[in-house]
């Protein structure tokens, strides 16, 4: 079969791309911690390349892109990379072979499961995590995949819009996080005691990681090279730059600006333009992102204010910032930059706010919910946090027996 060899070079760069921002998590996350913790965070960040990238090969992939059953789950096609070749899958991503289109999702499925690590760090024992990675794979991110991008799922036939995981991603681990860091409880020490970030350079460097990564995370979603990669890849920058210099501008207000917002301000950018990148002209970069630097920056200090220890923000950052970006979607969506698309409430067509608020309700609602029974399932099995005399010496020594900055630990 003859392929566009310019689609399959981009599809294969794109994932390339987005197995780098697992990395950028990690360095993101463990600059964000206190020293004791900073191995035990990018562990947990790391590890579900092994994890999930194995499982979505077996069945993960099958259960998200398989042929459809009744709206909510994929069959048993594509079990063990079954029937998926170097020929097209005929259903998704026709000029490219069918595992370009097949590890391209897999990245998306592995940065998922690193995100909501975030909220638990310090804290939670890293077998529970790896049991809990995968029980939420199989029951939360592959049914939610479905929905949004399988063919026939019943988000998907209903007309909700996500180009690039802003549901099946985003509000889908930040909502999760937020389940799952209430369950577990406070780090000790929290609110009061000082746990100050470990390495701010190493945030940067994650967040650019990230920044980068992403041109492959939304421009690789047009699953062309052409120029609805090059819309979404230049949205992609300008809701960055957007929310980045709004955060910067909020924090001076309130104080003084810092690194550290910056960079968050840079993710929530990042966050909010993936649902929409693919349906918006480039352009409305501008609100989508500096909207969602305000709307994270204050979820952030509702968080603080209700004393609810979701250690790195994933509920403030990536659940509300892909919340606003399924509604954004929903306002700023234009049919003339993507015949596949819907217009949106800006050109008169208000009915598709209201869908995407079925998709917010829909993800939202059963990944918190679902990870709500799996973390107590856990809880009540192998336990999920760790003792307490674990967490004061910190989890890198108690979990892994190794220190960021001194090796392993005889």
């Amino acid at each position: 079969m003859n392929f566009d060899s310019g689609d399959v070079s981009w599809l294969l760069v794109s994932s390339a791309l987005v197995m780098l921002m697992v990395p950028g998590v990690a360095l993101f996350y463990g600059g964000l911690v206190r020293r004791k913790n900073v191995v035990s965070t990018m562990m947990m960040s790391f590890a579900p390349l092994g994890a999930i990238g194995l499982l979505w090969v077996l069945y993960g992939y099958s259960l998200s892109f398989g042929s459809d059953q009744a709206g909510f789950i994929g069959g048993l096609d594509f079990v063990a990379l079954n029937h998926v070749g170097q020929s097209s899958s005929l259903v998704y991503a026709t000029t490219v072979p069918h595992l370009a289109f097949m590890v391209f999702q897999a990245m998306f499925a592995v940065i998922t499961v690193a995100l909501i690590s975030g909220a638990v760090i310090g804290r939670v024992k890293f077998s529970a995590f790896m049991l809990f990675s995968v029980l939420w794979f199989t029951i939360v991110y592959c049914p939610v995949a479905h929905w949004v991008w399988g063919d026939g799922g019943w988000l998907s036939r209903l007309g909700v819009l996500d180009f690039a995981g802003g549901a099946v991603v985003h509000i889908n681990s930040g909502m999760s996080a937020l389940a799952l860091a209430m369950l577990l409880g406070p780090r000790k020490g929290f609110p009061d005691e000082a746990m100050e970030p470990s390495n701010v350079p190493i945030v940067l460097l994650g967040a650019g990681l990230l920044w980068f990564g992403w041109f492959g995370f939304n421009g690789g979603s047009a699953l062309t090279s052409g120029g609805l990669a090059s819309n979404a890849f230049v949205a992609t920058n300008i809701s960055a730059a957007a929310a980045t210099l709004t955060w910067m501008l909020i924090s001076w207000v309130h104080r003084r600006p810092t690194l550290i917002g910056a960079a968050t301000g840079a993710v929530a950018g990042l966050v909010a333009v993936t649902p929409a990148a693919g349906f918006v002209s480039p352009i409305m970069g501008i609100p989508i992102g500096a909207v969602a630097a305000l709307v994270c920056y204050y979820c952030m200090s509702l968080r603080m204010r209700r004393r609810i220890d979701e250690s790195l923000d994933v509920w403030a950052v990536h659940g509300m910032g892909g919340i606003w970006g399924a509604l954004a979607t929903g306002i700023f969506a234009n049919v003339a930059v993507n015949d596949t698309g819907i217009s949106g409430a800006i050109y008169g067509n208000t009915a598709q706010v209201a869908r995407q608020i079925v998709g917010i309700l829909a993800v939202g609602g059963y990944s918190f919910g679902v990870t709500r029974l799996l973390g107590t399932f856990i809880e009540r099995t192998i336990g999920l946090r760790v003792r307490q005399d674990e967490e004061t010496v910190g989890l890198d020594i108690s979990q892994h027996g190794e220190r960021a900055h001194g090796g392993i630990v005889t």
